[in-house]
C-alpha cells in the first residue's frame, strides 16, 4: 500500500471542522476503500462474464447484483475524498497500488473458486473500511464514519452470502 499523501486540490481553504491533516488522512484511506472498491468490481464483472458449469444462472445473476452496487458504490467514495478537499484517485495504476485486494486471475477459474476470490474480495474491502473509523472517530467526520458503516454492511452481508456457497 501506498503511504503517499493524498493530493490537496487548489483552491479557497476548507474550513469544515476537520484539520487539514485529519482530512488528508482520511482521503488517504477513503483512496484504499475506494481502490479496493473498484478492483472488486472489476473482478466481480470479470467473473459475471466468464462464469461456467450447473450454477451459471444464478452465479451470473448474482454477480451482475454484485458488480452493480459495487459500481454504484464508486461515486459516494470518490465524492467523499473530493468533498474533504482531496483529489480521488482513478487510474489503473493508482488503484494497483492503493489496493489491498489482488487483481483478478488472467485465467477465469471455476465457478467455487470465483466465490471464494470474491468472499475473500469482500472480506479485505471490510477490513479497509473498518480500518479507518478510529480516525473518522477522532475527527468527528460523521459523513465518513456513515459511508463506512454502509460499506461494512454490504461487504460483510456479502461475503456471508458467498461464504455461505462454499460451505458443505
Amino acid at each position: 500500500m501506498s503511504k503517499k499523501k493524498a493530493a490537496a486540490t487548489p483552491g479557497p481553504a476548507i474550513n469544515i471542522g476537520i484539520s487539514d491533516k485529519d482530512r488528508s488522512a482520511i482521503a488517504q484511506g477513503l483512496s484504499r476503500l475506494l481502490a479496493d472498491t473498484y478492483t472488486l468490481y472489476l473482478t466481480t464483472h470479470n467473473f459475471h462474464w466468464n462464469v461456467t458449469g450447473p450454477m451459471f444462472n444464478s452465479l451470473h445473476a448474482m454477480f451482475m447484483a454484485q458488480y452493480t452496487e459495487l459500481w454504484n458504490a464508486v461515486d459516494p467514495i470518490a465524492e467523499r475524498i473530493r468533498s474533504l478537499g482531496h483529489a480521488a484517485p482513478g487510474s489503473y495504476a493508482q488503484f494497483a497500488k492503493l489496493s489491498s485486494l489482488p487483481d483478478a486471475p488472467t485465467e477465469p477459474p471455476k465457478a467455487l473458486e470465483m466465490v471464494r476470490i470474491l468472499m475473500e474480495g469482500h472480506e479485505g474491502a471490510a477490513r479497509t473500511a473498518r480500518s479507518l473509523f478510529p480516525l473518522v472517530d477522532k475527527a468527528s467526520d460523521e459523513p465518513s464514519a456513515d459511508l463506512l458503516t454502509q460499506r461494512l454492511t454490504v461487504h460483510e452481508q456479502t461475503a456471508w452470502m458467498l461464504r455461505s456457497l462454499l460451505e458443505d
